[in-house]
């Protein structure tokens, strides 16, 4: 019983009550879409903004997404908290002519058998629907508690293009339904990033989310505002023991006022750091390790096969004064259509 409750309670923070006919900045209105896709940046700490060169860079950088010379495709699957959260992702991306691609990446955060109790406490005498709990004469009647979902989903639209052989920029559309009981709302916002390589083997990247600020329109009244949020980041690559090693390190700039949640705050101004490397052996296996923006230390590995790519993440919540609340585990999958005549054209 312990454990459920901590779950719940947990998961309570990726689903906002939506109540109040006002327009309010949401703080952790977003947090949904901060999760991240994909095991290998995950397996990193989520430290992918300056590395993001396949198909997933719709979601981490869209810059990134100039790097790619053949479609791709990929799934992930993701239990949050144990199995009490389901977090699935897919994403598309294609080469277009000689220095532009074209993504679509669509994520979808669910929690369901929630159990509804509106409408179950009643007066054991009269049988009536109350309100108060605190009546002598309220009791709980289990017959009438029923189940709803919360669902939380998100669809990027994404561009890129190379401006020469070292620049890179792009920008994506997300479009945002959430809902939770018989409330819903709708939210549209925009990102956009930058990948810039000085010097061979280093790379900078820029990913500026809800650049405009995002406005999440609930049925009941009620207005969010997600404010923009700026990732920056460094990796570099370097040989060793056969075969490549590659660190990255990210900054999260948050203007939420998340205070003493974050690593470092300057008033409503926070900062966290995501860190990652990842060892590539001949591109045929790799191992990563990471620390990401919620304090969690992460590992993970992956295999390349013939035009498959598989990846796995794990991380651990620390031990609490309570109980440790359940691994996540993520495993996905980039399909390449590594074939001539899908080959961008060069021309």
């Amino acid at each position: 019983m312990l454990k459920k409750s901590v779950l719940i309670i947990a998961a309570a923070f990726l689903i906002i009550p939506k109540i109040n006919a006002q327009t309010v900045i949401g703080k952790y209105a977003g947090e949904f879409l901060s999760i991240g896709v994909g095991g290998r940046p995950l397996g990193m700490g989520g430290a992918y903004v300056a590395i993001a060169n396949d198909v997933t860079a719709g979601y981490y950088n869209p810059a990134g997404l100039a790097q790619i010379n053949y479609p791709e495709i990929s799934l992930m699957h993701a239990e949050q908290f144990g199995s009490l959260v389901n977090y699935d992702y897919a994403g598309v991306a294609i080469p277009y002519q000689k220095d532009m691609s074209f993504g679509i990446s669509i994520m979808r955060l669910g929690v369901d058998g929630i159990p509804d109790t509106r409408n179950a406490l009643v007066d054991q005498t009269t049988g009536q629907v109350i309100t108060d709990i605190n009546l002598p004469s309220a009791r709980l009647d289990y017959s009438k508690i029923t189940e709803f979902s919360d669902q939380d989903w998100a669809v990027y639209l994404s561009f890129a293009k190379r401006h020469s052989e070292n620049l890179y920029y792009g920008a994506s559309v997300k479009l945002i339904y959430r809902s939770i009981a018989n409330y819903s709302a709708y939210g549209i916002g925009f990102d956009v990033g930058g990948m810039y390589l000085p010097f061979k083997n280093f790379s900078l990247g820029a990913n500026l989310q809800d650049i405009t600020t995002t406005l999440v329109a609930w049925s009941t009244g009620r207005n969010e505002l997600i404010v923009p949020t700026a990732k920056v980041g460094a990796a570099y690559h370097f040989n060793f023991l056969g075969g490549t090693i590659t660190p990255a390190l990210d900054f999260n700039v948050r203007f939420e006022d998340r205070q003493y949640a974050s690593e470092v705050n300057l008033g409503p101004v926070s900062f966290d750091m995501l860190a990652g490397f990842e060892y590539n052996f001949k591109n045929i296996f790799m191992i990563r390790g990471g620390y990401n923006d919620v304090k969690q230390f992460t590992i993970g590995a992956g295999i390349k096969l013939p035009k498959l790519n598989i990846d796995y993440s794990f991380a651990r919540f620390s031990q609490s004064a309570l109980e440790r609340l359940p691994d996540t585990h993520r495993i996905s999958l980039i399909l390449t259509l590594e074939e001539p005549k899908f080959l961008r054209s060069h021309n």
